[in-house]
């Protein structure tokens, strides 16, 4: 995986490069995505702001962006740290909405994340930067588990070709901490250590076998047919994340 990442690494600069900015900001979640990603931003030599944005979070979850954050500090001259609290923010927003969103979940939850997005934007212009995507393959392309203008709004993407197992492997190969490698995935979004395994149904594995998956389902015992029922059901639901918006094109002669 060590060519992986470096052609990560080249992409970024040279991106980076054509489009005239100075570096990237990365939001980071104490999840190996996010350190994988900030990793290969570092590595370029250009400015890579760090960005710690907790809503509510779950200790674990910060201790861990926070240690991430200062081990590339130390390693590298070309990072910034910011640790920027949103949950007074997000408290505010909350009980502003209570009548027209009477108690639900799911979108409180992901106003985390579009809070966050602004918040990163506000920083990448600031310091004229590019808002760097932490998103993998199985995520963005496959199940689309992620926020539609949320974790979801970002300048480019590079870990979006690879599997969640790809990300674990490269993360080893980059030095990425191995208390984040270890801990178990969560988009921390829910003011608790809820797992992506527990709300998508599946493990990233299992939805990667799903996401390639061309043979016969009549060879498949009862798990793999429910996993490939998983999968289906949310890359159906999700089109919506995954492809453009749509656009209504007028004929020309209704337009006069």
């Amino acid at each position: 995986m060590k060519e992986v990442g470096t052609h990560i690494v080249d992409w970024l600069k040279g991106y980076c490069e054509q489009a005239q900015t100075k570096g990237f900001v990365v939001g980071i979640s104490g999840g190996v995505d996010s350190a994988l990603t900030s990793t290969l931003c570092a590595q370029t030599g250009k400015l890579t702001v760090l960005v710690s944005l907790p809503i509510l979070q779950d200790p674990s979850q910060q201790k861990r962006a926070e240690r991430h954050m200062q081990k590339l500090k130390n390693q590298f001259a070309n990072i910034l740290c910011f640790d920027i609290s949103l949950t007074e923010v997000f408290q505010v927003f909350k009980s502003s909405l209570q009548s027209p969103v009477p108690q639900h979940e799911l979108a409180m939850a992901n106003a985390r994340s579009r809070l966050r997005m602004t918040t990163l934007y506000a920083i990448a212009q600031a310091h004229d930067c590019l808002v760097v995507g932490t998103g993998n393959k199985v995520e963005d392309f496959g199940v689309g588990f992620f926020t539609k203008y949320g974790d979801g709004g970002v300048d480019l993407s590079p870990i979006a070709d690879l599997t969640k197992s790809q990300v674990w492997q490269l993360a080893k190969e980059v030095g990425v901490l191995e208390e984040i490698i270890k801990a178990k995935p969560t988009d921390g979004l829910w003011g608790e250590d809820r797992t992506d395994e527990e709300q998508l149904g599946a493990s990233y594995p299992e939805l990667e076998w799903a996401m390639d998956f061309n043979g016969s389902e009549k060879v498949l015992n009862a798990r793999q047919q429910e996993v490939l029922r998983i999968f289906r059901r949310l890359n159906a639901a999700n089109q919506h994340k995954m492809n453009p918006i749509p656009v209504c094109k007028i004929p020309e002669d209704l337009k006069g």
